[in-house]
């Protein structure tokens, strides 16, 4: 296949072959007598609508073509293999994504350990350590969860009842109890089989958990090896960029490390404590339903960003309004206000001063974000990840130094009034 292309415009110069062309002869009249060159001959001046543009011919070959068709091929076989793995690989992709995150939480661990022993050996002494803390739990409060969660959700009519006529009798309202059951969809027959589902939820953990088992299996296996693993994985990862970036590399390697791990190791440290703490107090006034409450203030203050401490002190509060002793409410509510104060000036930042230096209103987007994208995992690992990127970005953006005569320019347009030229010369003297 062969284009002609054009190489140059008509009104560009002749080229010299063409300017030592002989002279036209007495027939070429249509041409006018040029001036004579340097050597006295006479330069004919061509007409531009008489000489055609100059082209180029360009040679398509047959190796050209295959190697632009291979190309078509590679883009095409990719984008298919990005949707195979967005799509019908998601979920191997997200156990992944989160057997990384759970390596990293477990990293402050693991590095104390391997400077012991192997590393291999100190992550699965963590895992281990891990997996003993939860049997030992659910076999020691187990059927106690079960008993007292069941009883929670089959007596949740009678505890709306017990509220709407609390409320009735002290402030004068009229409200319809059956008008809110039916609001909230609380049925006789849902409660029966949501306290049916919880039952056998619970007393079928271990089914659950044998069911999906391979889903388990590979967790745990992609947890360990990306934590026994990790600084192999960190050189190989660096070796794949230019020294010059290498740096970079690293920087982010080692920030989210200290962002991710601290992030979730911290929060559930704060949480055992606090639903430690929460437990024995409830379990000490003889709260109703103590041990489900005490997990669920515990994990929502601490995994639910900025109003988690609010959100999951108001369960408990209600429980303890409209049981037999409504004081155990204000005192829940006290017991909550006086343990937030002391959590925030004694105990979190001695644990997680590190891991969430980020603003409110950034932690609470960005667990907005990620639970609009992955669910509540990525809820939970919102805030770390959008930690990870701020710092980041503090890192290595490029920061200059306030401006006076800016703020001066701002206050005069807002202000509607003329900018001073002194201003002005200030601004534009700014070296950049």
């Amino acid at each position: 296949m062969r284009l002609r292309l054009p190489r140059r415009p008509a009104t560009e110069p002749a080229p010299a072959d063409e300017l030592a062309s002989p002279a036209p002869g007495p027939a070429d009249a249509s041409v006018s007598s040029a001036p004579a060159g340097p050597t006295g001959a006479t330069v004919p001046e061509r007409s531009r609508a008489s000489v055609e543009p100059p082209t180029a011919t360009v040679a398509l070959d047959q190796q050209s073509v295959w190697r632009a068709a291979w190309v078509v091929v590679a883009v095409v076989a990719l984008a298919l293999f990005a949707r195979f793995v967005l799509k019908d690989g998601a979920q191997v992709l997200f156990t992944v994504v989160m057997a990384f995150f759970a390596a990293c939480a477990m990293e402050p661990a693991v590095s104390r350990l391997a400077t012991r022993m192997p590393r291999p050996v100190a992550t699965a002494l963590v895992m281990l350590g891990v997996a003993l803390l939860a049997v030992a739990f659910f076999l020691a409060f187990g059927g106690m969860l079960r008993d007292q969660l069941t009883s929670l959700v089959t007596q949740a009519p009678s505890l709306v009842q017990s509220a709407v006529e609390q409320a009735n009798q002290r402030f004068g309202l009229d409200i319809d109890q059956s008008s809110i059951m039916d609001r909230l969809n609380l049925t006789s027959e849902r409660i029966t089989a949501l306290a049916g589902q919880v039952a056998t939820g619970l007393l079928g953990f271990v089914t659950s958990l044998l069911s999906a088992l391979l889903s388990t299996f590979a967790f745990l296996l992609f947890t360990f090896y990306l934590s026994a693993d990790s600084p192999r994985l960190r050189t190989w990862l660096a070796r794949l960029f230019p020294p010059r970036l290498q740096g970079v590399v690293l920087s982010m390697w080692e920030i989210g490390l200290v962002k991710v791990g601290g992030y979730v190791s911290s929060r559930l440290v704060l949480a055992a404590i606090n639903a430690t703490a929460m437990g024995l107090f409830m379990w000490f006034i003889d709260l109703p339903y103590w041990l489900p409450l005490a997990l669920w203030t515990g994990l929502v203050a601490q995994f639910v960003p900025n109003i988690g401490t609010y959100v999951s002190i108001v369960l408990p509060v209600l429980v303890g309004l409209v049981s037999s002793e409504p004081r155990d409410g204000l005192w829940v509510l006290i017991y909550a206000i006086a343990y937030q104060q002391v959590e925030n000036v004694f105990v979190e930042p001695r644990i997680s001063a590190r891991a969430v230096d980020v603003h409110p209103a950034v932690a609470f987007a960005s667990a907005m974000m990620g639970g609009a994208l992955f669910g509540a995992s990525g809820a939970l690992l919102g805030v770390p990840v959008g930690a990870t990127i701020m710092a980041l970005f503090d890192l290595y953006k490029r920061r200059y130094e306030f401006s006076e005569a800016a703020e001066a320019v701002a206050v005069a347009a807002a202000a509607g009034e003329p900018v001073q030229e002194s201003v002005r010369a200030e601004l534009d003297h700014y070296d950049i």
